[in-house]
């Protein structure tokens, strides 16, 4: 029984050069993990905070001393000593120490990079790989061991973008039957495959946040065109060996009770919105809608899913933030089919997975995020597959702290066939 030694934590940077909280944590037995936050550029406003410095003169602001101080003096005085397997009770003991609704005294920053290094370490210890040993707090009775099918954002919008386009995410999703590595050949493909396109039209190959393209195309159509052209371009079939999902994001062009789009001249209404992701599916045939209206439309969403979730995956992400409480608002007022997972939105690996479980109890599908401010850190992959996700976002197939998750996919899919 490894117990917890010592917890330390640095400042380093994301990939967007903003500053995160990188902690590792030690044990008495000498195993060791290191973790760190990731943070969101288009982030839901009932997400768990993340604790900044504010200090103009140091990194823009973005600085995280404080919420390391909160860790060096308020959460590793009380976890030291703990057994280290003992997730549940270390999470708990941070949910309390905090004592907020949302982590606004110690920081879903904080909070998070501690919760995810103790798993490391405690998987570690046991000799596990890390996707084992956080299934172990799962239940796992009719749960299939997969890597979710990836769903590549390849055009890049919004926040992501600097608002080239209205859409934040533009995704491309191998259909399931295809093995994770010939999804991820599938996602490369496509990515090159789109780059010589923009190229050919002259338009810009710059990308966004994610890794995606962000061409200054004139409407949000336009992008799904070029993507369509892409993928035929390299013999694939749009509705066969591969699907189009958008994540819209809507709150980015959501002012005055009214949504506001390059593709029309005027302002839409929830039921012209509607209507226009309807003309969308006609055209593109979508297999997946995230975020396609306001966080707080809820009747909007109610009239969304009641229209378009038989015959596309409707999820909600600034909806519902990883949040136990949103999601059962969710449930009640019958407004997605899927939800999105973001472990920074709650502050807590146990939550997360707590979350994923009232999901599944509730015939939802699953689909486990990165964030546009990423590190190296690789946890989402084994997080993902632990879960047992449907699906996984971790941008487009390119960038370092994009490709470190598709590759430990890959490694974890040569572990599963080996057990």
């Amino acid at each position: 029984m490894a117990k917890i030694k010592q917890i330390f934590a640095r400042e380093i940077l994301n990939s967007k050069g903003h500053p995160t909280i990188e902690t590792t944590v030690v044990l008495t037995d000498g195993a060791a993990g290191t973790a760190s936050s990731p943070s969101g550029t288009s982030a839901g406003k009932y997400e768990a905070l993340e604790i900044k410095d504010n200090d103009e003169k140091k990194f823009q602001g973005f600085g995280v001393n404080n919420a390391i101080l909160n860790i060096e003096e308020i959460i590793s005085p009380a976890l030291t000593g703990m057994d280290a397997s003992k997730q549940q009770e270390i999470d708990k003991k941070m949910i309390d120490l905090d004592g907020t609704h949302n982590k606004g005294r110690l920081g879903a920053n904080a909070t998070l990079s501690v919760s995810m290094a103790v798993a490391k370490a405690s998987a570690r210890s046991s000799v596990l790989p890390l996707f084992l040993y956080l299934r172990e707090y799962i239940k796992k009775e009719n749960i299939p061991l997969k890597i979710p099918t990836p769903a590549f954002n390849l055009i890049n919008g919004g926040k992501h973008a600097q608002g080239t386009i209205d859409f934040q995410e533009f995704l491309l999703i191998p259909a399931t039957s295809k093995s994770y590595e010939e999804s991820l050949n599938i996602g490369t493909s496509v990515y090159f495959s789109l780059q010589k396109l923009l190229q050919t039209n002259n338009l810009s190959t710059l990308v966004g946040d994610e890794g995606g393209f962000s061409p200054a195309v004139s409407a949000n159509l336009d992008a799904l065109a070029l993507l369509k052209q892409a993928i035929e371009s390299v013999n694939l079939r749009v509705g066969f060996d591969v699907f189009l999902g958008l994540d819209a994001a809507a709150n980015s062009f959501f002012s005055d009770q009214k949504y506001h789009i390059k593709d029309k001249s005027t302002a839409l209404d929830v039921n012209d919105i509607i209507s226009f992701y309807e003309l969308i599916n006609k055209d593109f045939h979508l297999l997946y809608l995230e975020d396609g209206l306001s966080e707080d439309d809820w009747d909007g969403w109610t009239k969304l899913c009641s229209k378009l979730s038989g015959q596309m995956l409707i999820a909600g992400d600034d909806l519902t933030v990883t949040n136990p409480y949103r999601l059962q608002t969710a449930l009640d007022k019958k407004t997605i089919s899927g939800i999105v997972i973001k472990p920074n939105q709650i502050g807590t690996v146990i939550e997360a997975l707590a979350v994923v479980e009232m999901a599944r109890q509730a015939g939802l599908k699953i689909i486990v995020s990165h964030r546009s401010g990423e590190t190296n850190d690789d946890f989402i992959a084994d997080f993902a597959v632990a879960a047992s996700a449907d699906y996984v976002k971790f941008g487009a197939p390119v960038r370092g702290e994009r490709v470190a998750k598709y590759n430990r996919l890959l490694q974890i899919e040569k572990q599963i066939k080996s057990l």
